[in-house]
Formats: structure tokens, sequence, C-alpha cells
């Protein structure tokens, strides 16, 4: 009976929300959108998104609607989270724009949920059956915002643990081309050091004649 119901909460939970999780790379002067199906007005759409690494880890990030209608739109933000409720059927784009660097790529990490807003209706059967049911589902949307929570805290400590290698990363290639620039700087100095001595002890060393 236990696998049974845990099979049922399974099934049900994943006919209730869709979602995909991508990372992708966002190139110099390039735009790249997604899309999301949504098959019944007033689901829930939910977009989250965060830079991975890349310049100062920010993109440029715009939200249509199947109408062209501008739902959400962003500038050099570094990441996002947002919910809110589709309003027609059809096609919802997602895209990223990364114009704002003319050399350098940026990684992006994002999540487009579709899920359903209302409740599935508890069945009107009198007794314990409609009891436990209703219980039941209680906890299966407890659980879910637990999980959403402890999902969100993990993409943001994976964010956090790219930005800081990234940042460790450029930080070294600083330091290397910084010490290679020193270097030559001080050979440099010190040949033209020897140079400037050579050629005062031969200018002082010449005979001339009267």
């Amino acid at each position: 009976m236990s696998r049974t119901l845990a099979l049922a909460v399974t099934l049900w939970l994943a006919a209730y929300a869709r979602a995909s999780a991508l990372t992708a790379p966002i190139p110099a002067n390039a735009r790249q959108c997604y899309y999301a199906d949504v098959d019944k007005a007033g689901e829930k759409l939910g977009f989250y998104f965060a830079v991975q690494s890349g310049g100062s880890f920010d993109i440029d990030f715009e939200v249509k609607d199947p109408n062209g209608k501008i739902l959400l739109i962003g500038q050099r933000e570094r990441q996002g989270d947002y919910v809110f409720t589709a309003n027609h059927i059809g096609e919802y784009e997602f895209c990223f724009e990364n114009d704002m660097s003319t050399l350098t790529e940026k990684l992006v990490d994002f999540d487009i949920m579709v899920e359903s807003e209302p409740r599935r209706d508890v069945p009107l059967k009198p007794g314990q059956i409609a009891d436990q049911t209703s219980a039941l589902e209680e906890s299966i949307y407890r659980l879910n915002n637990m999980l959403m929570k402890i999902k969100r805290t993990q993409q943001y400590f994976h964010t956090r643990e790219n930005r800081g290698f990234s940042t460790v990363v450029s930080t070294q290639s600083r330091i290397f081309w910084y010490a290679v620039f020193q270097t030559l700087t001080v050979v440099g100095m010190a040949l033209f050091q020897v140079y400037i001595l050579q050629a005062f002890f031969t200018a002082t060393g010449r005979r001339y004649k009267v």
C-alpha cells in the first residue's frame, strides 16, 4: 500500500510541474532565446537565472508572451528569480542578450518552470478518505515548497562558487602577467644601465688629436 501511495504521489508531482534546468554559453554580441509552452491560461511560469562566469557577471534578458508583449526585461542583471501567471496559451519566449560585451562570453544557468496554479480539487467523499487526501495534499505542497527553497539555496551557493572560482582564475592571470611585465622591466632597465655605463666610459677614454 505504501509503495502504491508513493508512486501515486510521484506521478502527481510530475504532472503538476514541468521544468528545465540548462547551462548555456552566450557569446559576445549574441542573443539567444528559449521557449516554454503553456497549455492553458492561468498556469504559473517560474524563471530563474544566474550568470556563472564572464565579465562582470551580468546579462540582459527579456521575457515575452505568445502575443509578443514584453512581460519582464532587465539590463546588466547578475541573477533573477521570477514567478508570474501566464494569461495566454502558447509559446513564451525567454531571451538572453550579451551586447554589452565585445569579447567576453557569458555562462548562464537558468530554470524555466511551468506549473498549474489552481490546486487539485479534493474528492467530495464523506468520511476519513477525504480527510486523508486533503492532509496528504497539504503535506505534498509543504514538501514541494521546502524542496524549492533547498534548490534555490543550492543554486545560490553554486553561483557563488563559480563566481569565486572565476575571480580567482582572473586574479591569478593578472598576477602572472604583472610578474612577467615586472621581470621584463627589470631586465630592460639593467640592460639600459649597462649600455649607458659602457657608452660613458667609451666616451671618456677617447683621445682627440689637435
